[in-house]
Formats: C-alpha cells, sequence, structure tokens
C-alpha cells in the first residue's frame, strides 16, 4: 500500500508493538502527529510538560519492562531538550528509540527556523543516529533503529527525519521484526572452563553484579550461580534487585556510598566475579587498591568493558543470561561456610544505621519499603535521597529501581516514574525525589494530573542541595556556596496548583499513614517530607580513596576525639 512518511513512522511503531510515545508537537513533526492522531485507539500518546521529560518517561517505560521505549520531538530546540534523556538512558544501557523531525531537505544546512543538526550532536550518546531525507529509506531505518536498540548492550538511538520526508509517499509492506537474538558468538568453551577453575581454586569467592544481569533477565541462573558457590553477593546501584536484597548472601551495594561489609568483601576476597557491570568509578575508587588480593572474572556482552577500568584475571565476552546457563552446569555445588560467616560478622558489626530521633531520609525509605511491602516500582531523583533509597529499601526483584546512575541526572526521576506507571498501571510507582531535583521537573506533576496517572512524589526536603552539602561540610570547610534553598516554594501549593494532592509530613509518625493515603487516593500525590539540612549519606569512601577506607558518623567522631 501506498503511505506518507507519516503513516509509516506510526505503521512502523505498531509492527514493533509500540503501544505508547511520550511527545511534544511542533511545526516540523505536525505530519507525524497528525497520523497519531488517526491510530490514537492502538498507540497512546502522552504530552509531556517538556521534551526532557518525554525522554525520560520513554527511559522509565523501557527500563520498567525490558521493552523499548519511545520518545518524539519536533527540530531545534524540541530536539535538543531530548538530549540529557538521551544520555541518560546511554549510560545506562537503556534500549530507546528517539523520533524528531527536521526542516525540509532543501532547507537543511541554511540556519533556517529551528533547524540542529540532531543527529550529529547525539552522536556520541547514542548507539547509532540516522537522518532520513528519502521516504524510501524511512521504514528500513526505523526496523534498524529498533534492532539495534535491543540488541547486544541495549542502548539509545535516533532517527531524524525531514519535513518533506514525512509527507511524501511511497510503498509500504508490513513486515514482521527481526527476532533478537542473545549475543552468543563470543562465548568459547575456553574461556568457560578457564572461569570454571577460577571459581573451582577460590576459597573467598566475590560475586559483584551490574545492571547488565538485568538488562540480560539473568535473575534466575544469576540465583542458582550464587547458591552453587555459595559465595556473597554485592551490586552495583544499576544491578539492584538482579539478585534480592531479601536473600541471606546479599552483602549490599559496593562503592563510595556502599556497605561497609561488601566494600571490606571485596577488598578480602580471593576471586572477584564481575557480572555484567561496567567498573564505574564510584564503585572502584582507587583502581590500584581495588580488590588486591582478588583474581577478577568479568562476565559482559561488550568486550570494550573487559580491562577498561580494573585489570581482568579472565573473562567471559557474551549475554550474561547465556553465559550462566552455560557456565552452571559446570561448576560443583561448594562450601565457603568460613567466608560467608565472616561477611555476616561483617553484616552485624557494620550494619547500616540512622539517626532515630526526628523525621529522617532513611526513616521514610524504610516506611515506603513497609507500607508496600516491597513490592513498588521505586524511581529516584540524584543525591542523597537516591543512596538512602538504595541502602533502606530491599529490592527483592529487577526493575524495580529505575535511577540515573551513570549520568546523575537531575531531574529524572517524576518522567521515568510517568514512564514506569505507564507501562505498569498494576505497580505501586514511587518516586523519591530530593527538593533541588523536584524544582528541576515539578513541571511534569502537570501532566501526571492531566491523564491521572496515578505516581506519588515523595519529596525528602531539606531546604539544601543535600549532597553538595554533605561533600562542602566534609571536604570544603562548611563553606556551603549556593547550596541554600530555603526560600519561600511551597511544594505542597505547587501539587495543587498543578492539579495534584499535596500531604506535608513533619513526623515520624504521620509517614506511614501519608503513604497510605496517597496509594489509597487513586490520583498523583505529592509527600512533602521535611527533615533536616545536615542529615547525611553513611558510609562514604571520599573520592579516589581505596573503598576500604569508607568511613561513617562513628569514625568521624572518633577522628574528631
Amino acid at each position: 500500500m501506498v503511505l506518507t512518511g507519516a503513516e509509516i513512522v506510526v505503521a512502523c511503531l505498531k509492527e514493533q508493538g509500540v503501544d505508547t510515545v511520550f511527545g511534544y508537537p511542533g511545526g516540523a513533526i505536525l505530519n507525524i502527529y497528525d497520523a497519531l492522531y488517526k491510530h490514537a485507539d492502538e498507540i497512546r500518546h502522552i504530552l509531556t510538560s517538556h521534551e526532557q521529560g518525554a525522554s525520560h518517561a520513554a527511559d522509565g517505560y523501557a527500563r520498567a519492562t525490558g521493552k523499548v521505549g519511545v520518545c518524539i520531538a519536533t527540530s531545534g530546540p524540541g530536539a535538543t531538550n531530548l538530549v540529557t534523556g538521551i544520555a541518560t538512558a546511554y549510560m545506562d544501557s537503556i534500549p530507546m528509540v528517539a523520533i524528531t523531525c527536521n526542516v525540509g531537505t532543501s532547507l537543511l544546512g541554511k540556519d533556517s527556523f529551528q533547524e540542529i543538526d540532531i543527529a550529529g550532536v547525539v552522536m556520541p550518546i547514542t548507539k547509532y543516529s540516522f537522518i532520513v531525507k528519502d521516504v524510501r529509506d524511512l521504514a528500513k531505518v526505523i526496523r534498524r533503529a529498533f534492532s539495534i536498540a535491543k540488541s547486544g548492550r541495549p542502548g539509545p538511538v535516533l532517527v531524524d527525519i525531514t519535513k518533506d520526508a514525512t509527507a511524501n509517499t511511497t510503498e509500504y509492506i508490513q513486515q514482521v521484526p527481526d527476532v533478537i537474538l542473545p549475543d552468543t558468538a563470543a562465548i568459547t568453551d575456553e574461556d568457560l572452563h578457564t572461569a570454571a577453575e577460577l571459581i573451582k581454586e577460590a576459597k573467598r569467592p566475590m560475586i559483584f553484579v551490574g545492571g547488565g544481569a538485568i538488562a540480560a533477565d539473568a535473575s534466575e541462573e544469576l540465583l542458582e550461580f550464587a547458591e552453587k558457590i555459595n559465595a556473597p553477593v554485592c551490586d552495583t546501584l544499576m544491578g539492584k534487585g538482579a539478585f534480592s536484597g531479601e536473600h541471606p548472601l546479599y552483602a549490599g551495594m559496593l562503592g563510595m556510598h556502599g556497605t561497609k561489609y561488601a566494600n571490606f568483601g571485596v577488598t578480602h576476597c580471593d576471586l572477584l566475579i564481575a557480572i555484567g557491570t561496567r567498573f564505574s568509578d564510584r564503585v572502584f575508587g582507587n583502581a590500584a587498591k581495588f580488590a588486591q588480593n582478588a583474581k577478577v572474572l568479568q562476565i559482559d556482552v561488550d568486550p570494550a568493558e573487559i580491562d577498561k577500568n580494573i585489570r581482568t584475571t579472565a573473562s567471559v565476552i557474551g549475554d550474561v543470561k547465556e553465559v550462566l546457563k552455560r557456565l552452571n552446569p559446570m561448576i560443583g555445588q561448594y562450601d565457603h561456610k568460613e567466608w560467608v560467616e565472616h561477611i555476616e560478622e561483617l553484616k552485624l558489626k557494620f550494619p547500616l544505621k540512622y539517626n532515630l530521633d526526628g523525621l529522617t531520609g532513611p526513616y521514610v525509605v524504610e516506611e515506603i519499603y513497609r507500607v508496600t511491602k516491597g513490592d513498588a516500582i521505586i524511581t529516584t531523583e540524584v543525591g542523597q535521597h537516591q543512596m538512602w533509597a538504595a541502602q533502606y529499601y530491599k529490592y527483592s526483584k529487577p526493575r524495580q529501581l529505575l535511577t540515573s546512575g551513570g549520568l546523575g541526572t537531575m531531574g529524572y526521576g517524576l518522567g521515568a516514574a510517568l514512564g514506569a506507571k505507564t507501562a505498569r498501571p498494576d505497580k505501586t510507582v514511587i518516586n523519591i525525589a530530593g527538593d533541588g531535583c523536584f524544582r528541576m521537573n515539578m513541571n511534569e506533576l502537570a501532566t501526571a494530573s492531566r491523564y491521572n496517572i496515578p505516581v506519588i512524589e515523595v519529596v525528602i526536603n531539606n531546604h539544601v542541595l543535600g549532597m553538595v552539602r554533605q561533600w562542602q561540610t566534609l571536604f570544603y570547610g562548611g563553606r556551603y556556596s549556593a547550596t541554600v534553598l530555603n526560600d519561600k516554594v511551597d511544594f505542597v501549593k505547587v501539587a495543587e496548583a498543578l492539579g495534584c494532592k499535596g500531604i506535608r509530613v513533619t513526623k515520624k509518625e504521620e509517614v506511614g499513614p501519608a503513604l497510605e493515603e496517597a496509594i489509597a487516593h487513586g490520583g498523583p500525590v505529592l509527600l512533602d517530607c521535611q527533615i533536616d539540612c545536615d542529615d547525611k549519606v553513611f558510609p562514604m569512601v571520599p573520592a579516589g580513596a581505596a573503598i576500604e577506607d569508607a568511613f561513617d558518623e562513628d569514625d568521624l567522631k572518633k577522628k574528631e576525639m
């Protein structure tokens, strides 16, 4: 059949099973919006308050489901407003397709109104970026974009389409999408046997898991692996839920704000098995002192990650699920009772703890965990509240914690929550935010109220930029440059003005009832939880220090004495 380019875009989205797109219209993309209007019963369009919110919503949709998230925007500033969200998805390996439209082909390169070379702009932060000038290429490019986004190490792809390509017509033939098979080409028997031998020889193995295990849907294989070799498991921020936080072998998060027992465990293990993690600087601290006593076995789909930050003893390159499927039958049932008991002793000696007097961020997170029975999808912004959400909520399943790990994007969480709730209406979805982050994306509460998307926005409000202030307190002599937010902005009134319910929380005993009221409300709700401006995230590893140098409040008091 003969279709316009705009109709081909919609037809290709339907081919790929897309049921929701997030976006914001403009002149250059009007033809696509006209086509979406005609197919509104098949593809739901969520009009966000800002294009950045659309990109974060598409990202949240993808993280919550494992499917490709889709966002769309017009040319020029509409397209550039997607950039932060595209970069966020790229850093965290999230499958996303961003569709933008540009000025007509005859106007390209002439500094036309709202013209920007968006394909060039995003080249370093996408797996691939396309510009389509000929309608005959459009279907092929969109299909390829989805294939690239999903295959191997997932990530975002951008398709920019000139306006005339959306108006012109060509023959369209429907196709069944390609089946994306796990990447197994590089998995060799030799590498597997080497891995199995390292595991057999280890006396103090430690498993370190990242977001790649979630992307590969490898949780069941990971559980079998951990229980077979009887090894403690620690994770990255991105790996939360890949291995249940409620399992006896779980040893918490590793790194700058990880648990002391995870950091000490990695420091003293003799084999570190890294699964689906890229060894971020926030994890290893001082690379020269990281896991000095250990051989390192790395399992990852991306060969570029091997030996990039931490030198390995051996590696297996391939889809994590497929690697573990092949490796599990090759290893025996091992008993590392003394080592596991040692980690248990460290858990007792160095538990996570916080001030129990008054309302604090950790208490709010623990109440969220209690009220939701550990079954909510949690999104976060970036800062102290993000670390508390990682430390004090026990994620038992993958795709429960959606957070910007690599880019550290303030303003990510509320858009991501909208995407997650749209994708998973059966789940309670709560965004844990700081007041600084909330100021960056509070306009998306209007999106929540427009569509009555019942997300819960929990603002841990300390009237400062908390994490930056923490660094200023500890390392900059208490010089609080541009971090105090103690002004007259009333978040409850803001929420109400944007069509949402607002609840202020100032005491510990108010948190649980407020959460229960918010869940029962059935619409979007904001909780403004007022905490002290000097509450801090502990443990902490100073930048560039060894992870075994983690300190907490007790250590600071001893040092002062």
